[in-house]
């Protein structure tokens, strides 16, 4: 018999897991990932690769500047930039933040500089602007600005330390 693909709706999937006993829930996630059945994409994203995983946007050239292990220290900062944008894409979920609505709320991590500590994540702030160029860099909930300045705060370090 040729082996066949079975594609399988993944709101379907989740909906199967969530109504699943332990041993179904058990066989669903070693078939599908245990990952690509949770809703939350939180749980989903805890580090870059996940993110990168996900993503399907990176290209080549992209991909090269992040994976450059030479010792120019602007290329840190560079390669974090990179990072970030495909991090917060996904962690959007499709979301484009609409600068021409100054209704639209748009957050963003909040960090206090700890001397000899680099950056800890505080809080998150929320950001107005009656501009129509802004920061690709922003999330469409506070608590996605939150999660990603704690979880990937070694990334918004490189990012905005000078080195």
């Amino acid at each position: 018999m040729k082996d066949e693909i079975l594609e399988v709706k993944k709101t379907n999937a989740i909906l199967a897991y969530k109504n699943a006993d332990a041993t179904g829930k058990s066989m669903l996630a070693d078939l599908l990932g245990k990952k690509n059945l949770y809703t939350d994409i939180k749980e989903r994203i805890e580090t870059f690769e996940d993110a990168l995983e996900i993503d399907g946007e990176c290209d080549s050239d992209t991909l090269l500047v992040i994976n450059y292990s030479g010792k120019n220290p602007n290329m840190v900062s560079a390669q974090a930039y990179m990072k970030l944008v495909i991090i917060i894409r996904v962690l959007n979920e499709g979301w484009v933040p609409d600068w021409t609505n100054e209704n639209q709320s748009k957050y963003f991590p909040w960090f206090k500089h700890k001397s000899g500590f680099g950056l800890a994540c505080d809080d998150y702030a929320y950001w107005h602007t009656h501009t129509i160029v802004g920061s690709r860099l922003c999330f469409k909930t506070s608590e996605l600005a939150e999660y990603a300045g704690k979880q990937f705060a070694d990334i918004y370090n490189d990012f905005l330390t000078i080195k």
